[in-house]
């Protein structure tokens, strides 16, 4: 799995420049326009937000677990519209510190190993986006990946009650996924191997799971599937609004961009990482279907 220095790059280095392009509690993970392109980037996140808590059957007085929570987002949903007793869990310091003062009850822990003498039990679950990261491709190469989805399911199994939901959104592998032996990036810019090697310079220690299917197997027999449904078209459009919001001109985040400038000449690695901004590979994985993503909604069993 991704460990936290892993997570802290992604998340915590971008943690300011994220907070003043998306507000405080902005959202970092695919909104839902179901195909109405027209609404807002909040507009679309709100409608996100409003089917996972219908999914789950989140009402007043439910106690939910966010794991992953990054900045929030949803847990302030929970707190303003569904009255909901709501708590997150996050492996970056940033996000944390940042929730905390947004009045948001959040702790550093590794979601993957919550007990229920840590917290007690659960209504309801979410992990959005979680899962990426929860396998890395070295366990993958030594053949650990479903053994890795099998022992979160296990423990989420132990946090719900026979009834109880859980919701994963995740970003999966595709059809037209290279060869990880092609992978290079050194290939043609904006190439199959090229941009799946420059998703595995933003997200170290994270490989994904092949497809919706390898999550739904592992899942049971603690859970049955209740809903799955493709969020590839509204990733590829949420990613497009958040480049509008990263290039918005503001005097701090400019001064921010601006200070990782010597870091961006002198170290190739972090050149290689800062590229993700300016040719968004996560997008052009979506597009050629290299990458999915999906919406699961499961029930414990």
């Amino acid at each position: 799995m991704a460990d936290k220095n892993d997570l802290d790059f992604t998340y915590t280095t971008i943690d300011r420049i994220f907070r003043l392009s998306m507000g405080e509690t902005g959202d970092y993970s695919g909104a839902k326009y179901d195909g109405d392109f027209s609404l807002t980037l909040e507009e679309a996140q709100r409608a996100k937000h409003r089917f996972i808590a219908d999914s789950l059957n989140i009402g007043k007085g439910s106690k939910v677990l966010d794991m992953a929570c990054g900045w929030g987002p949803f847990l302030k949903y929970l707190k303003e519209e569904r009255s909901a007793e709501s708590m997150g869990l996050t492996l970056s310091e940033g996000q944390a510190a940042a929730c905390q003062k947004n009045g948001l009850q959040v702790f550093v822990q590794d979601c993957r190993y919550v007990k229920p003498g840590d917290y007690g039990t659960f209504d309801a679950i979410t992990c959005i986006g979680g899962l990426e990261h929860f396998c890395s491709v070295e366990e993958w190469k030594a053949g650990k990946q479903e053994q890795v989805y099998r022992d979160f399911f296990t423990t989420l199994t132990k946090l719900l009650p026979v009834g109880g939901r859980f919701y994963m959104q995740t970003m999966t592998f595709s059809k037209n996924m290279p060869d990880f032996e092609d992978i290079n990036i050194h290939a043609k810019k904006g190439s199959p191997p090229h941009v799946m090697a420059l998703m595995i310079k933003e997200f170290p220690g994270s490989w994904l799971p092949y497809g919706p299917e390898m999550v739904i197997q592992n899942a049971a027999p603690g859970f049955k599937l209740i809903s799955k449904s493709s969020g590839r078209l509204d990733y590829i459009e949420t990613i497009g609004q958040w480049r509008k919001r990263f290039r918005k001109f503001n005097l701090k985040k400019y001064g921010l961009y601006f200070s990782l400038m010597l870091k961006y000449i002198t170290d190739k690695e972090f050149r290689h990482q800062a590229d993700v901004f300016r040719i968004s590979p996560n997008r052009i994985c979506f597009e050629q279907e290299i990458m999915d993503h999906y919406r699961l909604v499961f029930e414990r069993v």
